[in-house]
């Protein structure tokens, strides 16, 4: 497995890992990951991180490739998602002063961090497929 290869492997196991690693603190009391945000969309998340490993050990570049920038776009789409949804929850409350002392007691984790790094490292880092001629009969 060339360098290049593995560091692509680790962002895919990074983010795997970074699924189970706390994203939001709700009022301190518990911490919740991407499975008790939307445990469909964790899934999801899962299964490309999955087959982009899969693409890295068998070699197929262009599936990790696919798998490594969905996996990007869907840590994109669930921050900009937890964003509004932290502060559109208490928007019901006639009074701001209480709704955004409510929103800012949810706090967001470090497990962001793992989501991005991981994303990002798989993108930047799966090797390019090698080029493969054809030769017609003449």
């Amino acid at each position: 497995m060339s360098p290049k290869a593995f560091i692509a492997f680790a962002g895919f196991v990074l983010l795997m890992a970074a699924t189970w690693c706390p994203l939001l603190r709700p009022f301190g009391v518990v911490s919740w990951d991407l499975y008790d945000l939307n445990k469909p969309y964790g899934m999801v998340v899962l299964l490309v991180a999955i087959v982009g490993i899969a693409g890295i050990v068998l070699k197929q570049y262009k599936v990790s490739r696919i798998a490594a920038w969905a996996g990007l776009v869907l840590v994109v789409l669930v921050y900009i998602a937890a964003q509004l949804k932290v502060h559109n929850t208490f928007s019901f409350i006639p009074f701001k002063g209480m709704a955004g002392f409510l929103t800012k007691l949810i706090k967001f984790k470090w497990g962001w961090y793992l989501l991005f790094a991981g994303a990002i490292l798989s993108v930047l880092a799966v090797p390019k497929p090698a080029i493969q001629f054809e030769q017609g009969i003449k």
